[in-house]
């Protein structure tokens, strides 16, 4: 009875989380359509305004028009608060309404606070949503007070100040809109911008549960092992993929000769960081060589952290499903890692929340290979980079979303929607599943497998 009631429970904040996210698109939506929200008032076609408003929900940043050539201040500061709100959660804000007003949460207020940060104990939520807002204004004004020495000199007090704050929150929220038009290509050559975006990537992308295991080690003298797991995988990724970028890119020979080593490895170490599902670029990805595109393709799959502002399959799926093919290899039983064990449970979710995310992915690859049209110099590439970078929420692009087809752009919203909500939240906020206790076992029986 139990069993059941949690999961009628879980079956009901997934579909409250699934028609929040809806909702916020909606009024995203509407708020763009305004003629208001464009530059010359021109309005846009429906179509492309929810395509933007759930992008920018999703926290992903592919675009059908140009956001610093189209839309109106306006229309950018809806796209920034989309773009907010997204990433923290709407619930973030929801309980953020219940302190001012002064009222204690209710226990289903709590339960989808719980469910949207992926925590473990009820206990936990109103400690950790302190440290979600504090850390969040910290990075983000941080970040902000940080660019406003790179921009303010360069386009004065008005436009380098909003330039400042755009980009903090873009940036940490893991978001890829921009309002220079062509994302940082036209700030390679900055290297104190491209390091305090990195940062900001890399803050939003590591989660808050993370973030106060770290602040409160001095306290503790502990991580938890989500904390420790999420650190290791997080370093590999980033130094494999640095490495491995070296390598593909030629230590970015794509850039003029007289360019500095410095700002190479500046530029390599943001085209690693950035394929986390942040979806800024400071380098055209449709120049680079297919050994680092298919690179960012698998560091676009895995994402970042669960309960940050990164998409993907989360790195502590990767992780686990990394032990478990080692464990296996060696022959143990048990899947450790610093001195604990995985309950089986852990790994069955994360084998299938990769199954059913390869499953999404392929379908999609498959339904925009009949509507889209792939340009001469590309290959099947084209299609499944956007596919990735949509599940991952990620923003990069290879140049086919401004060219999707009215299917297309719906595939692609479906795929970002899934990718910020999470397959699971999505899949049973549609499924109408019945928990039921077998009374009967079958006896066992292995197959070839391999």
């Amino acid at each position: 009875m139990e069993k059941i009631t949690h999961s009628r429970l879980f079956d009901t904040l997934s579909k409250k989380m699934v028609w929040g996210f809806i909702f916020l698109i909606t009024i995203g939506t509407v708020l763009l359509s305004l003629p208001i929200a464009t530059n010359g008032m021109r309005g846009t076609a429906f179509i492309n305004t929810l395509f933007t408003a759930t992008s920018a929900t999703c926290i992903t940043g592919l675009t059908v028009v140009n956001t610093a050539e189209h839309w109106s201040f306006f229309g950018q500061v809806v796209i920034l608060g989309l773009s907010e709100i997204g990433a923290l959660g709407y619930m973030t804000f929801a309980v953020l309404l219940f302190n001012i007003i002064r009222r204690n949460l209710d226990l289903s207020t709590q339960l989808m606070v719980k469910e949207s940060l992926n925590l473990e104990n009820l206990s936990d939520t109103k400690s950790v949503m302190r440290y979600v807002v504090g850390l969040s204004a910290l990075f983000q004004l941080g970040g902000a007070c940080l660019l406003t020495f790179d921009f303010i000199p360069r386009y004065g007090w008005k436009r380098g100040l909003y330039a400042s704050v755009y980009h903090a929150v873009m940036s940490f929220c893991n978001a890829g809109f921009d309002i220079f038009g062509n994302s940082l290509m036209g700030f390679r050559d900055d290297s104190y911008l491209l390091i305090v975006t990195i940062i900001l990537i890399i803050g939003g992308g590591l989660g808050f549960l993370v973030w106060r295991d770290l602040l409160l080690y001095h306290e503790r003298k502990r991580l938890s092992l989500n904390s420790k797991l999420t650190l290791v995988t997080t370093g590999t990724l980033f130094v494999v993929g640095f490495v491995l970028l070296l390598i593909t890119e030629r230590d970015l020979s794509l850039l003029p000769k007289n360019t500095s080593w410095f700002n190479r490895t500046v530029n390599t170490l943001f085209l690693s960081v950035t394929p986390r599902t942040a979806g800024l670029i400071t380098l055209p990805t449709n120049d680079l060589q297919s050994g680092s595109i298919f690179l960012i393709m698998i560091l676009m799959f895995v994402g970042g952290t669960p309960g940050s502002t990164a998409g993907g399959i989360k790195t502590t799926t990767f992780g686990v499903l990394m032990l478990q093919s080692i464990a296996q290899l060696r022959g143990k039983k048990d899947v450790e890692f610093s001195h604990r064990r995985f309950s089986q449970t852990n790994i069955s979710r994360a084998l299938l929340l990769v199954f059913l995310a390869s499953v999404v992915i392929v379908v999609a690859t498959l339904i925009l290979t009949q509507t889209e049209k792939i340009p001469r110099g590309f290959g099947l590439e084209y299609i499944v980079f956007e596919v990735l970078s949509a599940f991952g929420t990620v923003g990069l692009s290879l140049g086919l979303t401004p060219h999707l087809t009215v299917i297309g752009k719906l595939v692609i919203m479906m795929l970002m929607f899934v990718g910020r909500v999470g397959i699971f939240t999505s899949l049973y906020s549609l499924s109408k599943r019945q928990t039921k206790v077998n009374q009967i076992r079958y006896p066992e029986e292995n197959i070839l497998i391999g």
